[in-house]
């Protein structure tokens, strides 16, 4: 396989396949999938790729859910995934504050090496699709084939602050359903992303 057809797509959870809060989600009754997300990991899975969740809830540190309501939580997301016709095949998270400095907070790189030592993955035929600065610094750092940012969630807030920080992603795109037919799409890999060259 080449960097066009990638073997493993990392993903955010807030912003990406379900609409963010800064009040964060707490509960199955805050969690709302974005439009075409659901779409999305039905088609990343009719292609056999390895999807993986790498997502930061520090809302269990803050005391606002616990682990156990975060992973009933995830499991009734994968159960409405599945029945959309997706998978992921795992799910990382960090349950930690900013402040303890934790190996697995994004943008540290814990958990896709974690996921990479679970599961054998080579994580330069990989992409991640996040809506953050820190999910596109996380996944250069730990050497992920190609980045991708979408618009939604703090999409539009993170193009300014990677600007200013001179790291552009490879392609920036309107949703997770856009980013993910510009994955599985060859003759739309041609085109450059968004107009910008791809640092070093």
């Amino acid at each position: 396989m080449t960097l066009d057809t990638p073997k493993t797509v990392f993903l955010d959870r807030d912003g990406v396949i379900n609409q963010d809060s800064p009040d964060y989600i707490k509960s199955w009754e805050e969690f709302a999938f974005l439009p075409g997300s659901l779409e999305a990991l039905r088609l990343l899975n009719e292609r056999g790729l390895c999807t993986i969740l790498v997502t930061n809830q520090s809302a269990v540190a803050r005391r606002m859910l616990t682990i156990a309501e975060l992973e009933s939580l995830h499991q009734r997301m994968q159960d409405k995934i599945v029945d959309a016709g997706g998978r992921i095949t795992d799910i990382f998270y960090c349950p930690h504050l900013p402040e303890e400095k934790c190996k697995c907070r994004k943008p540290r790189t814990g958990m896709i090496e974690r996921a990479a030592d679970k599961y054998g993955l080579e994580l330069a035929q990989s992409v991640l699709v996040g809506d953050s600065a820190k999910d596109i610094l996380c996944a250069r750092q730990a050497a992920v084939g190609r980045t991708i940012l979408v618009r939604t969630g703090n999409g539009l807030s993170a193009e300014i602050e990677l600007a200013a920080l001179k790291v552009f992603p490879d392609h920036v795109a309107a949703d997770l359903l856009a980013a993910v037919r510009w994955i599985i799409d060859p003759q739309s890999q041609a085109r450059p992303p968004s107009g910008r060259k791809r640092n070093p």
